[in-house]
């Protein structure tokens, strides 16, 4: 994979389809309404069935929610112990020298939450789709029906790096720290409270700053913007090298596409919530900012 390892063209894809080493993914899930008055966000729905109607030839599908998510929460896709990945990625085939290909349909989120996963696992040969399923199928590419064949088993494991996801408590901390800028990943109307809130309280962590996921993307070619434009989104925000940087959403899964372009980008003190809106909106204890 030229040039940045963690992004993959689907031409060059397309080229390594048959190697051995290959572990392609799809990794779709869907967020359903939730039944008004239940007090969760959404309902959490597999992409195992539009994985079957239609995937890249060879893929098979991990499911996050079911397999790569902490079951002891009511907070969804918070990052399981490593025991618990390290026997998941295994199951599916992953090794040290595995050459991992990320993919998700409609929007890169899934796919990048899963290349973080991996980073933060101290797993660095993982690369994320650029335009997902949606350019390859746009381009004619070949496309396969049917059940995931699945990998042969590996032994996965990880050599966890520390400092990649942060907890509530640290980012009340980092509200006064000067050197770190805080990053919203959702769009402007829930950034500035302006909608009612599916999380709990509407608005945005006091002091941080917006960039929302959906802006670094092209949103007819699904690809990831061009480094500069990417650059000028987060510098317009002042974010810049010399600061950490803590990016958050609702879930912790739109909040991974602004951590690989700033990753992309050579941007290194990069840390996610986790638990976002989804934990911080219903914490009556924990400020809140609107407008």
């Amino acid at each position: 994979m030229a040039g940045h390892s963690e992004l993959i063209t689907t031409a060059e894809l397309a080229d390594v389809l048959s190697r051995p080493d290959l572990r392609l993914f799809d990794c779709t899930t869907y967020l359903e309404p939730a039944p008004a008055g239940s007090g969760i966000p959404y309902i959490v729905v597999s992409g195992r069935q539009t994985f079957e109607a239609g995937h890249i030839p060879g893929a098979n599908f991990v499911d996050l929610q079911a397999e790569f998510s902490d079951a002891r929460t009511e907070l969804r896709f918070m990052m399981p112990e490593v025991g618990q990945l390290e026997a998941a990625f295994g199951r599916h085939g992953i090794s040290a020298n595995s050459r991992v290909v990320l993919y998700s349909i409609g929007t890169a989120m899934w796919a990048t939450r899963f290349w973080w996963m991996l980073r933060a696992l101290g797993f660095d040969g993982a690369a994320v789709l650029d335009g997902g399923i949606d350019k390859w199928t746009a381009e004619g590419r070949d496309i396969e029906t049917g059940l995931a064949g699945g990998y042969p088993p590996a032994t996965f494991s990880a050599r966890p790096r520390e400092g990649l996801f942060v907890d509530k408590h640290d980012v009340l901390a980092a509200t006064s720290e000067a050197d770190t800028v805080i990053v919203n990943a959702l769009g402007p109307q829930f950034y500035k409270g302006l909608e009612p809130s599916r999380y709990g309280r509407p608005g945005r962590i006091p002091g941080s700053v917006s960039v929302p996921a959906a802006t670094l993307i092209d949103p007819k070619s699904k690809a990831f913007l061009p480094p500069a434009e990417a650059e000028a989104a987060f510098a317009a925000q002042g974010i810049s090298k010399d600061k950490r940087v803590v990016a958050y959403c609702g879930g912790g899964i739109s909040a991974t596409i602004d951590l690989f372009q700033l990753h992309r980008l050579g941007y290194d003190n990069l840390t996610l919530y986790d638990g976002s809106m989804g934990e911080w909106a219903k914490d009556e204890t924990l400020p809140i900012e609107r407008g």
